[in-house]
């Protein structure tokens, strides 16, 4: 039994050493494993290189809605610094008036005058299919 145990062996140190483990498929083996590394090198670099695009992306498009606000404030700014803004401002609040300028208060509206555009005979559109809108589409 054990003769047949290392003769077993033996055989299969042989085929190992002259069929599995020749130069040609050692060579072909690392040459593999390294185009693998590679392949896998690249895809994440590739996804890397896309996520920090996108991020730059994003950046970019808060920058440009910062500068936008930021102009917007500035506007609001000149604006609150003008003699318009001020004289609004002094009649809303203080309730100044120019010379020759003369108040009128006017009556609260009544009922009919408040729902006189609240009564409107719009039709609401019904909804359709999206292939009943093709066909009214295609031949009218």
């Amino acid at each position: 039994m054990r003769d047949k145990i290392v003769a077993t062996f033996r055989r299969l140190r042989y085929i190992s050493k002259k069929d599995i483990f020749t130069v040609h498929n050692i060579v072909f083996a690392i040459t593999v494993l390294m185009c693998g590394y590679f392949v896998v090198g690249t895809v994440n670099a590739t996804a890397r290189n896309w996520s920090l695009e996108q991020k730059l992306n994003s950046r970019k498009l808060e920058l440009a809605k910062m500068k936008i606000e930021v102009d917007t404030l500035k506007l609001e700014q000149e604006y609150y610094q003008t003699d318009e803004y001020q004289e609004l401002t002094a009649r809303a609040k203080a309730g100044l008036m120019l010379p020759g300028e003369t108040m009128v208060i006017l009556p609260k509206n009544s009922e009919e005058a408040l729902n006189k555009y609240h009564d409107s005979t719009e039709e609401i559109p019904s909804y359709r299919s999206n292939f009943s809108e093709w066909l009214d589409f295609l031949f009218g």
